[in-house]
C-alpha cells in the first residue's frame, strides 16, 4: 500500500529537549521520502546516533543508526522481539486486526524464539537451497523469454514475478492463487497501521489469509511431499510441541518475507549498476563476483532498510539517551550499512567488497532463516540478466527514480523502467553454472 508521497521533515540534531536530546523525528522519517536519505543518515550517525521519532505515531520511540550501537542492541537481551513486551494498545492492535501474524519467530525472546525457529531450521540451508538452483534458473529464462526482442520494459514486474513463483512453487501453491496471495502479503507486510481504515482493511485480508492456510494445511496433510508446507508439518510432528495456530503464523510469515526481500534486492541491485556502469561492465564480464556483487548490493542499497519489531523490556540507554520501559527501539540497518567506521568509503558501490559485514539480514540469533533462498536467486538472476539483456540501460533520469514508501521495513523500487538493444537466448549451460565462492558471506548481514 503505497502512500501519497510528500517530503518528509529536515533532520535536525539541535536540541530541544532536556538533556540536549533533539524534538523527536516525525513518523514521515519512515513513510515519506527523505531529500538527501544518505546525507541525513550520515548526519544522524555522526550528530545523534540514537534519535526519538514519532513512530509509530504517539508511542515512545527511538532509531539506532550506528553500525556497532545497532549490532550491539540486535544481542542485546534488554531489548526485546515478544509482543509481551510490546505497550498493551500495540498488542491489541495487532491481535485485534491482523492475529495470523502474533504467533511466530519473528514477534518472540528464547526460549520461545528458538522452539517456533525449528519449524523451519532446516528447509532454508544452503545444501536445501542449492538444489533449487536449476528451477531457479529455469524461473528466470522463462520470464526473460516472455520479454520483447529489445525496447523499453518494466523490470521491477521481473523483479516481483520471480520471487513470488519461486517461494510459491517451493509451498506447493496452486498456480491461480499466486496473485491473491501476492496482494495479499502487500497488505500484511504493513500491519499494524496508523489509520482505522487501512486497519479495518488488514483485519479482512488477516482473516481470508488466515483460513486460506489452514485449509492448505489440512489439504497438504494428505499428500506431503518435499514442499515446504509438508516440511512445517514434518516438523510439527516430530517435535510435538507447536499448534496449528503456530504452524500457520510461521507459514504467513514465509510468504510475506519470502518475496519482497528478494524484489527488492533484484531492484536495487539492477538500479545499483546501471547507475554504475563500471560496476555492471565489471559484472557482465565477470560473473564469478556475483557472490561479492550480491553482498555489496545488500549493502548498499538494504531492501530492509530498519529491523523489525523491538522494544525495551525494561528502563535502559543506549549511548547515554534514556530508553523507556515499552519504547520502540527502530535498528536503522540503512544508515549502519554506510557506517565508515566499519565500512571503507561507504557511498561507494564497490561489488569486489570483501568481508562486508553488512546487517541486512540481521545478526545474532533472529539472523533471517530465508537469507540463503534469497542470495541464491540473486546468484541466479544478476547474471543472467546482464548476459541475456544486451545494451541493458536505465529509461528514465536517474532522479526520476520512484522508491516506494509505505508503513514496512521495506526499501524498493516502484518502477524500473529499462531499454535494451537484444534479446540474447538462454544457455544451456546457465542452470548447471555456479558462481566461484572464494569462501562463505559474511553471516553478518534483518529480523
Amino acid at each position: 500500500m503505497t502512500q501519497e508521497i510528500t517530503e518528509a521533515t529536515p533532520v535536525d540534531a539541535g536540541e530541544g529537549l532536556p538533556g540536549g536530546q533533539a524534538e523527536p523525528l516525525p513518523p514521515e522519517f519512515f513513510t515519506h521520502p527523505i531529500d538527501d536519505r544518505n546525507a541525513t543518515y550520515a548526519q544522524l550517525r555522526s550528530s545523534c546516533p540514537v534519535r526519538a521519532i514519532n513512530h509509530p505515531p504517539g508511542a515512545e520511540a527511538y532509531i539506532v543508526s550506528d553500525y556497532e550501537m545497532a549490532l550491539k542492541a540486535f544481542g542485546d537481551s534488554r531489548i526485546s522481539k515478544s509482543l509481551d513486551n510490546a505497550p498493551k494498545w500495540f498488542r491489541d492492535q495487532l491481535f485485534d486486526n491482523s492475529p495470523v501474524q502474533a504467533r511466530n519467530m519473528l514477534i518472540a525472546d528464547a526460549p520461545e524464539h528458538s522452539r517456533l525457529r525449528k519449524l523451519v531450521s532446516k528447509s532454508f540451508v544452503p545444501r536445501r537451497m542449492e538444489k533449487l538452483r536449476p528451477r531457479i534458473q529455469e524461473i528466470a529464462d522463462d520470464l526473460i523469454d516472455a520479454f520483447p526482442e529489445s525496447g523499453e520494459i518494466d523490470l521491477m514486474e521481473f523483479a516481483r514475478v520471480l520471487p513470488v513463483m519461486v517461494i510459491f512453487e517451493y509451498l506447493r501453491v496452486d498456480v491461480s492463487d499466486r496473485e491473491m496471495l501476492y496482494d495479499w502479503s502487500k497488505i500484511l507486510g504493513g500491519a499494524p497501521y496508523a489509520d482505522e481504515e487501512a486497519n479495518n482493511r488488514l483485519k479482512q485480508v488477516s482473516s481470508s489469509f488466515e483460513q486460506y492456510i489452514l485449509d492448505l494445511l489440512e489439504t497438504r496433510r494428505s499428500d506431503l511431499g518435499d514442499d515446504l508446507v509438508s516440511q512445517l508439518l514434518r516438523a510439527a510432528d516430530e517435535e510435538g510441541t507447536f499448534t496449528i495456530d503456530e504452524i500457520a503464523s510461521t507459514m504467513s510469515l514465509v510468504i510475506i518475507a519470502g518475496q519482497r526481500t528478494t524484489t527488492n534486492l533484484i531492484g536495487n541491485g539492477v538500479h545499483a549498476l546501471l547507475t554504475h556502469r563500471d560496476q555492471f561492465d565489471l559484472l557482465r564480464s565477470r560473473p564469478d563476483l556475483v557472490v561479492s556483487a550480491v553482498e555489496e548490493f545488500l549493502r548498499y542499497e538494504s531492501p530492509s532498510y530498519r529491523g523489525t519489531l523491538r522494544v525495551a523490556a525494561q528502563d535502559m540507554e543506549i549511548d547515554d539517551v534514556p530508553i523507556g520501559k515499552e519504547a520502540f527501539v527502530h535498528l536503522l540497518i540503512a544508515a549502519a550499512n554506510r557506517d565508515p567506521k566499519i565500512f571503507e568509503d561507504p557511498d561507494r558501490l564497490d561489488i569486489t567488497r570483501t568481508n562486508n559485514r553488512h546487517l541486512t539480514f540481521g545478526h545474532g540469533p533472529h539472523f533471517c532463516p530465508g537469507a540463503p533462498l534469497s542470495r541464491l536467486e540473486g546468484h541466479v538472476v544478476f547474471p543472467t540478466l546482464l548476459r541475456r539483456l544486451e545494451g541493458l540501460t536505465l529509461a528514465i533520469d536517474p532522479a526520476d527514480t520512484e522508491w516506494v514508501y509505505d508503513n514496512s521495513v521495506s526499501r524498493g523500487l516502484a518502477k524500473l523502467p529499462v531499454s535494451y538493444e537484444r534479446l540474447r537466448p538462454r544457455s544451456a549451460a546457465d542452470a548447471s553454472e555456479e558462481p566461484a565462492m572464494t569462501g562463505c558471506p559474511v553471516a553478518h548481514g534483518g529480523s
